[in-house]
């Protein structure tokens, strides 16, 4: 049987219609992006039927229809969310950013899961998700939200280590991480939040120091429940709520400045610090008494047997032998990288003891050298002694000019050769500045960084006094040609790499809390005798505030618009134009090539993974003495450091990683003859 057709209607009947719908939507009074971003939000939440009033399709949540549930609006504009405690499933959606005008969203306990959505109303004040199923991290997109003042994402299932992303945040004053499963240091951008009172990251797994919060205006501070070590700062102890149980504290003497977890209260299940009473002081003063008669009897000890320098006491009383972490004022020495005939695991640790003991105890003892608050083994010159060394600072010994000020060759009649960092004698406030500026640089111990091994400290002359490489830098070598330096071999540009993000990984992850670089470029990539890479600047990042004046052209992150902007992860970026530069040979910046190719990275970025084009790229130098594999490989791990958006660039150790397997035999040596690519530079004249 036929299906009998319906007649169409008539061409006035269409117009008509189709008039309508643009009528409707001419006198809608709720902005259209506003309106799709609900739409696609509420079939994210499989169209609840807990929110009246909401569609699919369409609808006009600030005009005069069925009011949509939660919903407040001002004028077109829908400024208000408040969706909390309805049971809701599903996800957020994908079109939250369309919100501009939204300054309050308030999803908090329901049944919500996924990722929190990268995509958020950008102009939020108050943001509450607590109480939810959400997985994975904080987004990154947070950090660029200038007026966010409440942030509550406690209650969740995210993990991971906070990215440290919390730098652009002036404004925020409640942040709530509590009952989650964040692992790793609280972020050194912790130090920006000037306004932040309350604190809650109960019941994570969090670990290392907490001197990040030190400085912060906090009134509440819960740390309850996670894996804590050290002291306290005592700047916290006045704190009107302070919780601190359920941590590990460190039971040792506190230096100046900390104080003991057990002497500020509620060690194992967390109450409230609140006024302390008679007893507690009578029982801390007894304690100090006791801990003075203990410390005097261990410096007698320590003063007959010289030996008790290399044992630490631990929490049992017992003394426990270690392995010094300097040998008469030196790093110990570690097996340098090229050496090593296949690399195919992490970058070393930075000390290794001399027996074997348990990572925590090797942590604990790494963190209690840094707190030393004496420099370790570095020589004390006076401006006199550095000024006839290096000719009183004559041009001729300038070996480099930054920000800060220079960088000068001195030189001893002992055949002794020393690079002196020369301040502007108006960078620091007085000595006691400085001086902590020498501590922390002198706690930096890493073959790959550039060893400080002295300093002067006198009114108005304040100098850093580094060991001496006569190579020079990378920059040096790609881009200052001479008529004695070879080029550069694949094998040595990788090892360059491995070796420079090796140490770039140590100041993120070793060392704690962890250390920005902030100044990451080939010109601070020193090369020793056998071309090992000695990472310099390292522990100046307080100078550098605007690193579009201290990179140079070329290598400023593209989230460094504004000085706060500078993140870990653009230390990451920083060292990709490195690697872009190992990988072409160019300059990060050429002013000299065409328009197109004046930046090295918006030049090659979009063909590193077009495997002709890629061939055409490297470096002519290398002479096509590269295995093709692991050339492309570079490239790709070059290619995901100066990702544009800092939440997709791969952390400094992932990078480690990823270059440790572009490490295979090369045929490269055996075609240029067998010799290595040192190009040792004579230093026999008299500047």
């Amino acid at each position: 049987m036929a299906r009998r057709r319906h007649p169409l209607p008539p061409p006035q009947l269409l117009g008509l219609a189709v008039l309508l719908s643009v009528a409707a939507v001419a006198v809608a009074k709720t902005d259209q992006s506003d309106v799709k971003a609900l739409n696609v939000m509420f079939i994210s939440m499989n169209k609840p039927s807990q929110l009246s009033g909401w569609k699919s399709s369409g609808g006009d949540p600030c005009g005069d229809d069925d009011a949509w549930k939660g919903i407040t609006c001002s004028g077109s504009s829908v400024t208000e969310i408040d969706l909390s405690g309805l049971g809701l499933s599903g996800t957020l959606g994908y079109q939250l950013s369309s919100l501009k005008s939204v300054t309050k969203f308030d999803a908090s306990n329901n049944n919500l899961n996924g990722d929190i959505p990268y995509q958020l109303p950008p102009n939020v004040v108050q943001l509450n998700l607590y109480g939810n199923s959400f997985t994975g991290g904080v987004p990154y997109s947070i950090s660029q939200m200038e007026d966010l003042e409440t942030l509550n994402v406690g209650k969740n299932n995210l993990n991971g280590q906070l990215t440290d992303m919390f730098s652009q945040l002036p404004k925020l004053s409640t942040l709530d991480l509590s009952f989650n499963r964040f692992s790793g240091s609280l972020p050194q951008s912790f130090q920006h939040l000037r306004n932040l009172k309350t604190l809650n990251v109960e019941s994570n797994q969090f670990s290392g120091h907490i001197d990040v919060l030190a400085k912060l205006p906090l009134e509440d501070l819960n740390l309850q429940n996670n894996k804590f070590t050290g002291w306290i700062p005592s700047k916290l102890k006045d704190i009107n709520n302070l919780q601190i149980g359920g941590n590990q504290w460190s039971s040792g003497s506190a230096p100046p400045g900390m104080e003991k977890g057990s002497a500020l209260g509620n060690s194992s299940g967390g109450g409230s610090v609140g006024g302390v009473n008679g007893l507690i002081i009578a029982a801390i003063v007894i304690g100090v008494l006791l801990a003075a008669l203990i410390l005097l009897s261990v410096l007698k000890r320590n003063h007959s047997s010289p030996v008790q320098s290399h044992y630490l006491m631990d929490e049992s009383g017992h003394n426990r032998s270690f392995a010094p972490l300097v040998d008469d004022g030196r790093a110990v020495n570690m097996k340098p990288l090229e050496h090593s005939s296949s690399i195919s695991t992490r970058t070393p640790p930075v000390m290794m003891p001399s027996k074997s003991i348990s990572d925590n105890e090797f942590e604990n003892k790494l963190n209690h050298s840094r707190r030393s608050t004496d420099p370790i083994n570095l020589v004390t010159y006076s401006s006199l002694d550095l000024q006839a060394a290096t000719g009183n600072f004559h041009t001729t010994r300038l070996l480099g000019q930054g920000i800060i000020g220079g960088v000068y060759k001195a030189k001893y009649a002992d055949g002794r050769v020393l690079a002196v960092k020369k301040f502007d004698p108006l960078s620091f406030s007085g000595s006691s500045d400085f001086m902590d500026l020498v501590n922390s640089i002198s706690k930096l111990r890493h073959p790959n960084i550039s060893e400080l091994v002295g300093y002067c400290s006198e009114p108005g002359h304040y100098m850093l006094v580094y060991d001496y490489h006569m190579n020079g830098s990378i920059y040096d070598f790609l881009h200052l040609s001479d008529d004695y330096s070879r080029p550069l071999t694949w094998d040595t540009r990788v090892r360059i790499a491995i070796g420079t993000a090796s140490a770039l990984e140590y100041l993120h992850e070793a060392c704690s809390p962890s250390v920005i670089h902030k100044n990451i470029k080939a010109s601070n990539v020193l090369l020793d005798a056998d071309l090992n890479p000695r990472l310099t600047d390292c522990g100046l990042a307080y100078f550098y505030e605007d690193t579009s004046e201290s990179l140079g052209p070329g290598y400023n992150p593209p989230e460094c618009t504004r000085s706060s902007g500078y993140v870990m992860k653009s230390d990451v970026y920083c060292f990709g134009v490195v690697m872009l530069q190992l990988l072409t040979g160019r300059k990060p910046y050429d002013s000299s090539k065409p328009r197109t190719e004046q930046s090295l990275v918006n030049f090659v970025t979009p063909l590193l993974h077009d495997i002709d084009a890629l061939g055409a790229l490297a470096d002519p130098a290398l002479r096509g003495l590269y295995p093709p594999k692991a050339l492309s490989r570079f490239a790709d791990v070059l290619g995901r450091c100066v990702q544009s958006d800092p939440e997709f660039r791969p952390s400094i150790s992932e990078v480690v990683q990823s270059l440790l397997q572009c490490v295979q035999r090369s045929t490269s040596t055996r075609r240029m003859g067998g010799h290595r690519s040192i190009s040792q530079r004579s230093d026999d004249s008299d500047w």
